[in-house]
């Protein structure tokens, strides 16, 4: 890592324990929640020598498994255990991943899960015995899970549109409501605990303790960066989930450049070659493939004076991880012009509460584009 990064600081101290192998387990599927366990094991303490194991859930996607590669390195750097499992390498790969893990689900003492949506996490919670578990963020999903946990309601994921369930849903149900109960507090028992290490407001119901993600370990071992004279705009993933149309997330993008003389963009993991081929054409953005998260590529540096969003995780994160350094973050709303025919019925009112509830950010009206 270059001096840029910062110089590492080793975790706090603690006790060993003889038996801390295995001691928490610890399941991830993209960069963001691996991420966000190294901070859980910062504000924690967690100690280093096998106490925390973590799981890799290997995706398809290149770039999120390039990322996940970047991040498993800085895992190993801090004392982690690095487990990569291809887990959907194929027909049989649910079967191998799942028998390999099951000795080390039953021995954990604690889980931490970055996806309580995931069909495989909720899976492996159904093999686990551990009394504690704990949810990182997996970005505004949180906000999501949280209030679906409040209510009581299966877990879906909040762009999914309609309310039918396919045959793969109906014969994962069980497994899921298992899950789903096994994230449920119970009250007035010391039979299990439920946390969430989260940096998003959220509203916990009883029963579920929430610890703030401040990205301490983020901001030191990274930066402070060095700032540009220029705006940077952050790309979203809006369009590859089919909430947002093509043409006038483009429009948003180019009018947002032309406004704010932005230069860069750079570039959700989830987004395609096609869209933003498209992008630089249109609007002449050097197009920019992090190769970590941006809250760690935004502290290590360069980055612009001022970092344009649309509504996504980063509009409550970034102003935690650059606290101090005189970045300006700006988030855009979404015009529900926008919004594709497939959108689910709850898009508007979520992106609505994820621009209204972000800290010390700038609010931009999609009008302001235009």
């Amino acid at each position: 890592m270059s001096a840029a990064e910062g110089a590492r600081r080793p975790w706090r101290a603690s006790r060993r324990n003889s038996d801390a192998a295995g001691a928490t387990l610890a399941f991830v599927e993209s960069p963001v929640q691996l991420l966000n366990v190294l901070e859980w094991a910062h504000t924690e303490s967690v100690v280093q020598d096998g106490a925390l194991t973590v799981v890799v859930l290997s995706p398809h996607d290149p770039m999120t498994r390039g990322q996940l590669r970047r991040m498993a390195e800085l895992a190993r750097d801090e004392g982690c255990t690095v487990r990569w499992e291809e887990a959907r390498g194929g027909a049989a790969a649910p079967l191998r991943t799942i028998g390999g893990l099951a000795p080390l689900l039953r021995r954990a003492r604690r889980i931490v899960i970055g996806d309580p949506f995931s069909r495989y996490v909720q899976l492996l919670l159904t093999i686990g015995k551990a009394r504690d578990l704990v949810v990182v963020d997996d970005g505004t999903a949180t906000m999501e899970f949280i209030s679906q946990l409040a209510r009581g309601e299966r877990l879906v994921r909040w762009h999914r549109s309609g309310g039918s369930r396919g045959a793969r849903d109906l014969v994962f149900a069980p497994f899921s409501a298992t899950a789903r109960r096994r994230l449920t507090p119970v009250p007035d028992s010391d039979r299990r605990s439920v946390g969430v290490f989260s940096s998003m407001p959220v509203e916990p119901p009883p029963g579920v303790t929430v610890t703030a993600n401040d990205f301490s370990w983020t901001r030191a071992r990274f930066g402070p960066p060095r700032l540009t004279r220029g705006t940077d705009i952050v790309g979203t993933s809006l369009v590859e989930t089919g909430v947002v149309d093509p043409d006038h997330y483009l429009a948003a993008v180019r009018a947002l450049a032309r406004t704010h003389g932005a230069t860069r963009y750079f570039a959700h993991r989830r987004e395609s070659a096609d869209k933003l081929h498209a992008l630089a054409a249109a609007t002449g953005l050097e197009i920019v493939r992090p190769d970590l998260p941006l809250e760690l590529i935004a502290r290590r540096g360069p980055i612009g004076r001022t970092i344009l969003s649309f509504p996504s995780t980063v509009v409550h994160t970034l102003p935690l991880a650059l606290v101090g350094t005189g970045v300006k973050v700006a988030v855009c709303d979404v015009d529900p012009a926008w919004l594709t025919t497939k959108a689910s019925p709850r898009a508007q009112g979520f992106l609505s509460g994820v621009t209204g509830t972000a800290r010390d950010v700038q609010r931009l009206t999609y009008a302001a584009t235009g």
